[in-house]
């Protein structure tokens, strides 16, 4: 597969995607530098490490470095991978503009100009780390994750694990994954998903016979999968621009913030507060989650 570029925002923030693929300390499956990204990931049953230079911030020369024949579906999937992982999905624009008067928003949309939804590079690896990182924090959650690579991915010929598919994590073992920490309950979810994706039961391509409201319904059906999952794993696995975090711990303490009040607003209340800003919930999320982090 030849090399291709994706051209980049001139407001694009460069650090922000280096930072979100940079959180595995031990980098077993994305390798990132000032200017450089690697990720590995299994594509069609191929392990594939995405080799994406940023020289100047300016464009992304995304070179497919693939241990074996890409079929041209796992050749489209390389290229959506690609605009995934740089958080190239949601324009970032239509919320800003919409929000360009909101007495809650507007300030904040205007000190974090340009900020993205970075995405995973799959959507199944979206709804794995969604089901992973329910109810732990974050560094438990990452060392959970780093061991589901090592346990269900498979090595690149250049040394960084690729990220698994559905059919090699179906292969795993309830006590390959409770072994390693995960909780009962979180190993069944994953492996009743990665089953229920590769016996083709689960679909989770988006198709004109397959809406995301029934890919929603769907995953909701899915023992150990609640909306919480649900909408994170449509944030970061479809770039989906509607999704309602309004059962995000963090997203709760943000708003909290930013209404000035002393305590956390109810679940109840944030879904309400955060539906005046449908259709873009997905970025009042992404503020939202980025003020408790500011920039320097």
């Amino acid at each position: 597969m030849k090399p291709f570029t994706l051209e980049l925002p001139v407001d694009y923030r460069l650090d922000d995607v280096l930072a979100f693929h940079r959180r595995d300390i031990e980098s077993v499956a994305e390798e990132v530098s000032a200017d450089r990204l690697r990720k590995g990931v299994l594509l069609d049953g191929v392990p594939v490490v995405l080799d994406i230079a940023l020289p100047h911030g300016e464009n992304a020369i995304c070179t497919v470095h693939a241990d074996g024949t890409l079929s041209a579906a796992g050749k489209q999937q390389a290229r959506e991978a690609a605009l995934s992982i740089l958080g190239l999905r949601i324009d970032p624009a239509p919320f800003s503009t919409f929000v360009k008067k909101d007495k809650l928003f507007a300030a904040l949309a205007r000190r974090q100009t340009g900020l993205r939804i970075v995405q995973s590079a799959t959507i199944f690896e979206a709804l794995t780390w969604a089901i992973i990182g329910q109810q732990i924090n974050l560094a438990f959650a990452i060392s959970l994750r780093r061991a589901f690579v090592l346990q269900a991915g498979r090595q690149h010929s250049s040394g960084l694990w690729c990220y698994p598919d559905a059919p090699s994590a179906a292969q795993l073992t309830l006590e390959d994954l409770t072994s390693h920490k995960f909780s009962r309950a979180k190993a069944e979810t994953v492996l009743r998903l990665a089953a229920l994706v590769t016996s083709g039961e689960l679909r989770l391509d988006v198709a004109e016979d397959n809406s995301i409201e029934q890919i929603s319904a769907n995953l909701l059906a899915v023992k150990g999968i609640g909306p919480w999952t649900v909408n994170y794993g449509l944030l970061r696995g479809y770039g989906y621009a509607d999704c309602s975090l309004h059962g995000d711990v963090a997203i709760r303490a943000a708003l909290q913030t930013l209404l000035g009040e002393e305590a956390k607003p109810d679940i109840k209340r944030t879904e309400e507060i955060l539906a005046r800003y449908s259709p873009h919930r997905t970025m009042a999320a992404a503020h939202l989650w980025a003020s408790l982090h500011p920039r320097d």
